[in-house]
């Protein structure tokens, strides 16, 4: 189940200070003037073994004359749309502002659960400040302090709580889910209408975890997924609503409720920013990844054309780059079958567990002959390699000094482990710990 929690509130409240807290990073900057944020921001976080993404919003801002502001107020109402959970943050410094009254306006017509997150509560003296808040009605008021992270505790404790009563686990939930994501109009909806258009009776649909999105058995020809349609789910009402940010969050929702995820890039466009952006979270969540160039049909070609587009789009997709990258046309049908097939094998590999012992035969002597640099005269020796349960591959390297573990080795290992053991379109996680 997806779970994606929007923060919102009026510019300057803290709200990239607590996006910092939840995902334990410093991607937001944070600044003392409103309208810092602009840019939307996603990050992951885990609380009590329950993982979730945080969608760090701009400040909601109405009748100003900063051309960005409308852009930003347009994201916020859109990043209301599409959270499981709603934190709402308000200064008890300041108390309620009219700026504060107008995102309650917008909260009130949404039936997502909504948390108060009453910020700035540095100190004891400004405990018990924040109980004008319960008389917005829109539900329960946290004391809380982004800075230091007094309250938050408390806060993720409900919210975790409202994520595990939505889980939902379908009969078809041991089957591959297999999502089709990219930038709006790179031929998703064509795509899937290739596969399961001509005959009808192989398709039957699943009420869908998400809103606004169907979930399609596909049981033909040796293959049994889950399709996960992320095509045709934004309305025409919608399209002129800031279509890079509504596309990329929609990606999110699709991607986190998935297993393998075929990217779909437009072959006369080439991979945008935008495409990137939805790779990258594919990487993050540890997907299987498909590469699928679509409207190969539309390009002028020579025996060099496809080597060529390939090595291009390899570089761009550095350092995770080890992807199965499939040239196809949802309106000739080229290849499609071969996507299926890439894809299906992309999943197997994303479930391969190795057997320990064997594990242990190949990469011991890859570690003897090439042993990890010695550091300040210590010499590093790994002992062992153990395979983590985990849904996506993780390796665990028990070692004497794990600390003095290089990147350019770790990078050496993965690919060492590419090489012995089929992962090709999965990205890999290694750890090293102390033995």
């Amino acid at each position: 189940m997806s779970n994606i929690i929007a923060i919102v509130g009026r510019p300057n409240v803290g709200k990239s200070t607590l996006f910092n807290r939840l995902t334990e990073s410093r991607k937001a900057i944070v600044k003392e003037v409103s309208g810092v944020t602009r840019d939307r921001i996603y990050g992951r976080g885990e609380w009590c073994g329950t993982e979730f993404s945080v969608i760090d919003t701009g400040g909601y801002v109405q009748g100003s004359d900063d051309i960005f502001e409308d852009e930003i107020a347009k994201q916020v109402k859109i990043a209301i749309e599409e959270a499981n959970v709603i934190i709402f943050m308000v200064d008890v410094m300041t108390g309620i502002t009219d700026l504060d009254d107008a995102v309650v306006n917008i909260l009130r017509k949404t039936d997502k659960k909504i948390f108060i997150g009453a910020n700035k509560v540095d100190n004891t003296d400004r405990i018990g400040l924040s109980s004008e808040f319960w008389g917005l009605g829109l539900g329960n008021v946290y004391d809380l302090s982004a800075v230091n992270g007094s309250g938050t505790g408390e806060l993720l404790d409900d919210i975790v709580k409202e994520f595990e009563q939505d889980e939902d686990i379908d009969e078809e939930e041991n089957l591959p889910k297999i999502a089709f994501v990219g930038r709006p109009n790179v031929g998703k909806s064509s795509m899937i209408n290739a596969l399961i258009g001509e005959d009808r009776n192989i398709v039957t649909n699943i009420s869908g975890t998400t809103r606004d999105s169907i979930n399609t058995r596909y049981n033909a020809y040796g293959f049994d997924f889950v399709i996960i349609d992320t095509a045709g789910i934004r309305k025409k009402a919608k399209v002129t609503e800031d279509i890079e940010y509504y596309s990329v969050l929609r990606s999110i929702r699709t991607i986190e409720n998935s297993d393998v995820c075929v990217f779909m890039i437009d072959a006369e466009e080439g991979i945008q920013k935008q495409d990137l952006n939805i790779f990258y979270i594919c990487e993050k969540n540890h997907k299987g990844v498909v590469v699928l160039v679509n409207k190969w049909d539309l390009i002028e070609k020579d025996h060099t054309t496809t080597k060529a587009f390939e090595e291009k789009i390899r570089e761009q997709l550095a350092p995770f780059n080890n992807v199965p990258i499939i040239f196809t046309s949802a309106l000739t049908k080229q290849r499609i079958h071969k996507a299926l097939e890439t894809t299906m094998e992309v999943y197997e590999n994303r479930i391969r567990k190795i057997p320990t012992s064997v594990l242990n035969d190949v990469m011991q002597e890859v570690m003897e002959h090439n042993p990890p640099p010695s550091v300040k005269g210590k010499f590093i020796k790994i002992k062992f390699v153990s395979q983590l349960p985990t849904h996506a591959p993780a390796f665990a390297f028990f070692c004497n000094l794990p600390q003095y573990i290089r990147d350019d080795y770790k990078r050496f290992l993965e690919n060492k482990l590419r090489e012995n053991f089929d992962f090709e379109g999965v990205p890999i996680r290694i750890f090293f710990r102390k033995k």
